[in-house]
């Protein structure tokens, strides 16, 4: 069955067309504004120069922002392994949500649902690997949030949508929340998420105390989502250390 798809082309893009062989990611993004309506009035102002190409509504329309081969101006200053400014090689789909900053909440199942089935559906036009299925603060972790600790990862992990850890037993990864790890163990956490893609460099406006907290941060909203504090304890070490291996 075809998706339903509505069109509200934006006009910020780059005008000159990319080979579908160009397209290895999906990044996905939350809107981060109060009203539904001032998200697509943003993503469609020539002055506000963002993009995406694909839109998730609260009550799961799907509303397509631009063709696939365009490359639109979602992901900014982002990097991730050897890619640098994502635009170029990666699909953008946003989805409502107002975000941190204006009462972050729970997805919407209608939102999810849809989501599932555009993701999967650019994942067989495309052929993108599961491990190439990020979110905005993977690439852009000292800028970007989205799309948070309450996006279902896991769940969708499940549907070959995205990596997840292959950890089974819960219990023992709770049992090991927040106990300390010596500063050696720390050093091969940052190791681990450097081999997984997260920027090893930091940008020039931030220190590197900060920015590595920051990367704790955006590791840990995407796979250890029940407590995002920035401080890397056992289970976070563990975690990253089975990753390595799904994102090889």
């Amino acid at each position: 069955m075809a998706l339903k798809i509505a069109l509200n082309y934006s006009p910020n893009f780059n005008p000159k067309k990319r080979l579908s062989k160009q397209i290895k990611f999906i990044i996905f993004h939350y809107t981060g504004m109060k009203r539904e309506s001032d998200a697509l009035r943003r993503l469609t102002d020539i002055q506000s120069e963002v993009s995406c190409h694909y839109f998730i509504k609260n009550n799961g329309e799907i509303i397509n922002m631009l063709p696939d081969l365009y490359i639109a101006w979602h992901a900014g200053k982002s990097s991730w392994k050897n890619y640098k400014s994502l635009n170029q090689n990666s699909i953008g789909i946003e989805i409502t949500n107002p975000g941190h900053e204006h009462g972050y909440k729970k997805f919407k199942q209608k939102q999810i649902s849809s989501l599932l089935k555009l993701t999967k559906s650019l994942i067989k036009k495309y052929n993108i690997l599961p491990k190439n299925i990020l979110g905005h603060s993977d690439i852009a972790p000292q800028r970007k949030k989205d799309p948070g600790e309450k996006f279902p990862w896991e769940y969708l992990s499940k549907k070959n949508i995205g990596a997840w850890h292959t950890l089974k037993d819960k219990q023992e990864l709770i049992k090991n929340r927040k106990l300390k790890i010596h500063k050696e163990e720390e050093t091969f956490f940052y190791k681990n998420l450097f081999k997984i893609g997260y920027s090893k460099k930091k940008p020039l406006n931030i220190n590197r105390v900060k920015y590595l907290r920051e990367l704790a941060k955006a590791f840990q909203r995407r796979f250890r989502q029940e407590l995002v504090n920035g401080k890397i304890d056992r289970e976070c070490l563990l975690i990253s250390k089975n990753l390595v291996g799904e994102f090889k």
